[in-house]
């Protein structure tokens, strides 16, 4: 599956070659697709599965806009760390496990960001909640991006001997 996605997305880098790396082509694929499917998700569970109503679990009343956000953010969570881990910033060589406990860590404060924004937009500035989720959207996206790249999945350097052989070719 990842070589088939690599492939397709090989294809569609063609025109965009000589302005922009392929990582990022890669990111703005990965990244835009799994952002048109929460924008999507959203918008259903917003207007559809909760209708624009509060939703009371008993102990707290959840307001729609945060709901439609829980909801789409559970599938598109998975979604994101799969595809930045084995598409966009599959060159890391962190182990797995770093790069789950950091994205999770990056993905604590995106849910934060997106709470603090689509409660201001919504409920201070008044803005329709779909317009305010594209709104956070843009703003989570670049902050998101900047970070995956250089503390998710960034690239360690390799260790470089004095000859200039790193470590990897001194001990083959």
């Amino acid at each position: 599956m990842q070589q088939l996605i690599l492939n397709i997305l090989a294809f569609f880098y063609k025109p965009f070659e000589k302005y922009i790396p392929f990582q990022t082509f890669r990111y703005v694929a990965c990244g835009g697709g799994n952002t048109v499917l929460d924008i999507l998700i959203y918008f259903i569970s917003y207007n559809f599965i909760l209708q624009k109503s509060m939703v009371d679990l008993g102990i707290v009343t959840i307001s729609p806009h945060i709901m439609a956000f829980i909801i789409s953010f559970s599938i598109t969570f998975p979604t994101g760390f799969l595809l930045s881990k084995y598409i966009v910033f599959s060159e890391s060589n962190l182990r797995g496990r770093v790069q789950l406990f950091r994205y999770f860590l990056l993905v604590a404060i995106c849910i934060a960001l997106n709470y603090i924004f689509l409660k201001l937009f919504v409920e201070h500035f008044h803005l329709y909640p779909t317009v305010s989720k594209i709104l956070t959207t843009i703003i989570v996206v670049c902050f998101s991006y900047i970070t995956q790249k250089k503390f998710t999945f960034k690239v360690k350097n390799p260790i470089v001997a004095t000859n200039g052989e790193t470590s990897a070719t001194i001990q083959q």
